[in-house]
């Protein structure tokens, strides 16, 4: 029965995914009534997915590599849907639920075998895991959102051109950049919290060699080029193109942590 949540879930998030189209890009309201209601029963079997999941595998954590993508896509949808229920625009689900849908379909279609290759804690490793999640989607969905700044961006200034008959978004740009800068504030005190939760616990396991870990290296990094990030945006209102190359640095960054995992003694999976 859980692949079966879950694949009913990918169902109705290619649903949204198709009806948020005509919704966001052609002033066709009515397509929300299908996308928000295909979005929301998803993200609702996609959490009772997972939790089941979890119980049969007789973890509180995602341990194999294809529940790590589905809680990833899981938060993902939910991000979508707090920013929809905010401003009332589907926009960036142009972006985010594909994402979420492809996410979603790999953990539901293709689950792998591999797990962490060490035994892990459950309690504070949960909270850990999410936190770093949460900020790893806050990353995603702010390079998305910068990506639509762009090109509505490029498109107003270009009035009478090509450009002018692509079909507008249904926010502001200020709301659009708002949304920006608003998931990377979401996001650092998650990755913040995140990462100092695991260093206390890896202490216990590891002592001083978790920090030479390179996964960690690398994750550390990525929390200053985090607070980097948005200290740029916030002191020169930076927005448009340059926005987009700092957003795509960063989440670069986070795929390069995500790559570590294979040369980490923390954090690699393998497979049994």
């Amino acid at each position: 029965m859980t692949l079966l949540w879950l694949r009913l879930a990918v169902v109705l998030y290619g649903i949204a995914s198709l009806a948020v189209l005509p919704a966001a890009l052609y002033n066709r309201p009515r397509w929300s009534q299908f996308a928000i209601p295909a979005a929301i029963g998803a993200a609702g079997l996609h959490f009772v997915s997972l939790a089941e999941m979890l119980n049969a595998a007789h973890h509180r954590l995602p341990v194999e590599a294809h529940e790590v993508q589905s809680l990833l896509a899981l938060i993902l949808a939910l991000l979508f849907l707090a920013v929809y229920w905010r401003h009332r625009s589907v926009s960036l689900g142009i972006f985010v639920l594909p994402i979420v849908f492809l996410l979603a379909a790999l953990a539901a279609f293709r689950p792998g075998q591999e797990s962490f290759s060490q035994p892990v804690h459950t309690g504070w490793v949960i909270v850990h895991i999410v936190l770093l999640l949460a900020a790893y989607a806050g990353l995603i969905v702010s390079l998305l959102a910068s990506v639509l700044y762009l090109i509505q961006e490029r498109r107003l200034k270009n009035k009478g051109s090509r450009l002018d008959r692509l079909p507008a978004v249904d926010m502001p740009l200020e709301t659009i950049d708002q949304i920006a800068l608003k998931t990377l504030l979401f996001g650092l005190p998650c990755m913040t919290a995140g990462l100092l939760i695991g260093a206390l616990i890896a202490q216990a396991d590891y002592g001083a060699r978790y920090f030479a870990d390179p996964k960690i290296l690398l994750t550390f990094g990525l929390w200053i080029a985090y607070i980097v990030s948005i200290f740029i945006r916030r002191s020169s209102g930076l927005r448009g193109r340059r926005a987009v190359y700092l957003s795509s640095l960063i989440v670069l960054v986070v795929l390069f942590v995500w790559a570590a995992n294979q040369f980490s003694v923390v954090h690699r999976f393998a497979t049994p």
